[in-house]
């Protein structure tokens, strides 16, 4: 009895040991558990810290400007009340006059550019590329371009060259360079960095080319959203649309496969382009193109058009003239919106 009794109770502390070593295994797998997570835990909070302190010093910034814009118009105020006191003196002099009024533009000078440094200040990190025209119109009203996924459509077909027949003959026979310097390819291109400059941070966007057919300018990104907050691949995508050379025949019911191609598809589509399509998908069989066949042509691209916004930046083209009616049209359908900019701008 005493024997088996042994047996038992020396079979039970085998099984207890087995049971204390599985229970620490246990433990020390969940404590590196604990211990990874307090690590990514810290540097979260490492990078919420360095969020913060940047937001800090922007605001500092724009207190330290404001500070020195008050600083600036205390100094007007009372160099007005010094002038206004000269001009009523019988003993002042001319010369303290003109020396109080040059001081006074001075301070007036340095005031509006306090002013524009405030405000920037201010609007620093709401947009994330940076657009400056050569004109002096640097907006378009009425223009949508919000959006989670914003898809630019630039025409790149030959006739982006002119505004006219002859000269888009005569600019279509030249040499790379010419066509490139083309002043209403670069007013399409400037509008380009125009827009993406515009785009709000939270968007993604994508910019494709289109002629007889269409694809992403940057080849690389094709049929993929690049973030509006990417700053190094939006530089390479802007820098690709100044390579592309306007060439071809041009195919909206292309540009609109593409569109819809894309995953997740677009949720607003800007459309650069100036005039009605000289093909449906297929190349035509003629070399020319009537204008009752470019308008069924762009009534044929309507039928697969993605059902999304679609704003419309129209530079005329001589010979079109169905062009502006249909695609401000198509702006109200889509609730997007149709607009021809002047040729100052961007």
């Amino acid at each position: 009895m005493f024997c088996g009794f042994g047996a038992v109770v020396l079979l039970v502390l085998i099984i207890n040991s087995n049971a204390v070593k599985h229970r620490k295994e246990v433990f020390d797998d969940l404590r590196g558990e604990v211990d990874r997570l307090e690590i990514l835990v810290e540097k979260g909070k490492k990078n919420l810290v360095e969020v913060k302190n940047s937001l800090d010093a922007v605001d500092r910034e724009i207190v330290i400007t404001r500070g020195l814009s008050e600083e600036v118009v205390a100094k007007i105020t009372t160099t007005r009340e010094e002038l206004a006191r000269a001009r009523n003196s019988s003993v002042a002099r001319k010369a303290d006059v003109k020396k109080l009024e040059s001081d006074l533009k001075a301070l007036e000078k340095q005031e509006k550019i306090m002013g524009r440094k405030a405000a920037a200040a201010a609007n620093r990190g709401r947009k994330v590329n940076r657009f400056t025209g050569d004109g002096r119109r640097q907006y378009l009203t009425g223009l949508r371009l919000g959006g989670k996924r914003v898809l630019i459509l630039l025409d790149s077909s030959a006739s982006m060259l002119d505004s006219t027949i002859v000269n888009v003959i005569r600019r279509r026979n030249m040499g790379k360079k010419e066509k490139m310097s083309a002043p209403k390819w670069r007013r399409a291109r400037r509008t380009v960095d125009w827009l993406v400059a515009n785009l709000p941070p939270t968007s993604k966007l994508q910019v494709y080319g289109f002629n007889t057919s269409a694809r992403s300018v940057l080849k690389e990104s094709d049929g993929q959203w690049i973030a509006a907050t990417d700053s190094a691949t939006i530089k390479k995508l802007t820098a690709a649309v100044h390579r592309l050379v306007p060439e071809k025949g041009t195919s909206l019911e292309n540009a609109f496969l593409a569109a819809r191609a894309m995953q997740p598809p677009p949720d607003n589509i800007l459309l650069i382009t100036d005039g009605l399509p000289t093909q449906g998908k297929n190349r035509p069989r003629s070399s020319s193109v009537s204008g009752s066949a470019r308008v069924r042509l762009f009534n044929q691209a309507l039928r697969i058009r993605p059902p999304v916004p679609i704003n419309t930046i129209l530079f005329p083209m001589e010979g079109d003239p169905m062009a502006a009616a249909l695609y401000w049209k198509l702006a109200v359908d889509s609730r997007g919106s149709f607009l021809t900019p002047s040729s100052d701008w961007p």
